[in-house]
């Protein structure tokens, strides 16, 4: 009899889980408890894969050998506590695809970085002539392009907090953690050492041969390193002092030292913007060294490297005034870095789906550097609440067409208007690319 899978969720992941479970005879049922994208349920019956939407159907659901859950059904979800009691498996797309995956993985995570981190090692191995490929949270589903057959030697792989949540036997052979900071708390019982575990699930069944790259101005980290042995070799990266081995400033120079070989490159020259850039650049610049990558490729890999989109992406100057798109940045941490960046009076745009956000670790930057904030959400009064002190003037809107013509009157040539919501999107949007889709169009047609 063939093995039962089934899978919660009919989005990207799901769906690549599908195929894969299909390619190696397993009998597949799909089960989505809202509307299944037309695109998606085409596949599905294309492919001849029972599926059912807009209700679970328990006496099948528990009826698995395995479940893979899509990563935005929480844990504490009735049906899954149900599957736990019973002893079935409940595991994320990317333990299933690690399965049936050839090649090694360097997998990235942290609160804030992780897409351009992980596209910026994707465009160093691709510029260095190494068969890779990207997957994860980023672009094409990890499972869908297993069940593809694509077999590359290295896999980059960006992984939310949510997909390590449901790995188990997965290794990665590099793993990145960027930075610890408060996001998803709703998530994790508001308990921010739940969030570090889960982050930290990055370098489970790691070996002393695997290297782990990561933040040590990142208290967060350098606690949880502090009290639990991480078996891999470390490698930090860091802007406050020098360390013998990894990454850090000297000037304005970032060198880095591996296993005796040092390289380095000016800050001044890389092609992103910002602190938090010069991390995610060592980061990416390590990941290389340690792969033995020629300097003068990764040199260059990140003087050219063109940036992701929705994360201070450059859409427009209309009438001297400069629209930045920064959807990306679904937490207060993200907002600060990007704020930091900006060196014209700044009319940002915020709100949407509240995580549990603190606004207060923004007030002194705001203070600095916003003159107008516009709230864009069903419900800014928490946002308002805030910084009602702070910012000398605050517009509310419940639309994107509103937010941007608002911006755009208040504005004067020199202001910058930075989407940067520090919020989910979901009130008004599908996603944070919906929403920063949205937010070009309209920006477009000023």
């Amino acid at each position: 009899m063939n093995k039962r899978l089934v899978i919660l969720g009919a989005g990207e992941s799901g769906i690549g889980a599908a195929l894969l479970g299909v390619k190696h005879g397993l009998h597949v049922f799909v089960s989505d408890m809202g509307t299944i994208r037309n695109n998606f349920r085409k596949e599905l019956e294309e492919n001849n894969i029972e599926y059912e939407e807009g209700k679970h159907s328990e006496d099948i659901i528990l009826n698995a050998e395995t479940v893979v859950k899509s990563p935005g059904i929480p844990d504490s979800a009735p049906l899954i506590k149900k599957l736990k009691e019973k002893g079935i498996p409940v595991i994320s797309e990317i333990e299933f695809a690690g399965r049936y995956a050839g090649g090694k993985k360097i997998c990235v995570t942290g609160s804030n970085g992780k897409t351009t981190t992980t596209t910026l090692i994707k465009h160093i191995l691709d510029e260095a002539g190494i068969n890779a490929a990207m997957a994860g949270n980023v672009g094409v589903g990890f499972a869908r392009q297993v069940a593809s057959g694509i077999d590359p030697d290295w896999w980059v792989i960006e992984l939310s907090s949510f997909q390590l949540d449901g790995m188990y036997d997965f290794k990665a052979d590099i793993a990145v953690l960027l930075n610890i900071t408060p996001d998803h708390l709703d998530r994790y019982n508001y308990d921010m050492q739940e969030y570090i575990a889960s982050k930290f699930r990055i370098t489970q069944n790691m070996s002393s041969e695997d290297k782990f790259v990561y933040c040590m101005d990142d208290k967060n980290i350098t606690d949880y390193l502090n009290e639990h042995n991480i078996t891999a070799y470390k490698i930090p990266f860091t802007l406050m002092g020098e360390v013998k081995e990894g990454a850090f400033l000297r000037n304005d120079e970032i060198v880095i030292n591996y296993k005796n070989e040092s390289m380095s490159f000016f800050a001044h020259e890389l092609s992103l913007i910002g602190r938090h850039n010069i991390y995610n650049s060592m980061a990416a610049g390590i990941v290389s060294h340690v792969l033995k990558i020629r300097k003068k490729i990764i040199r260059d890999s990140l003087a050219n490297f063109k940036g992701v989109e929705h994360r201070l992406e450059n859409v427009a100057s209309v009438r001297g005034i400069k629209f930045i798109n920064d959807s990306k940045a679904t937490n207060v941490n993200s907002v600060w870095y990007a704020l930091e960046c900006m060196e014209s009076p700044v009319i940002w745009i915020a709100g949407g789906t509240d995580k549990g956000n603190d606004y207060s670790e923004l007030e002194d930057i705001v203070r600095k550097k916003v003159k107008v904030l516009i709230c864009l959400g069903k419900d800014n009064s928490k946002l308002v609440d805030h910084f009602k002190n702070i910012v000398p003037d605050i517009i509310e809107t419940k639309s994107m067409k509103d937010a941007v013509r608002s911006a755009y009157l208040v504005g004067k040539k020199g202001d910058v208007v930075l989407l940067s919501p520090a919020c989910a999107s979901f009130d008004l949007f599908n996603n944070y690319e919906h929403r920063g889709q949205i937010f070009k169009e309209y920006v477009r047609r000023l």
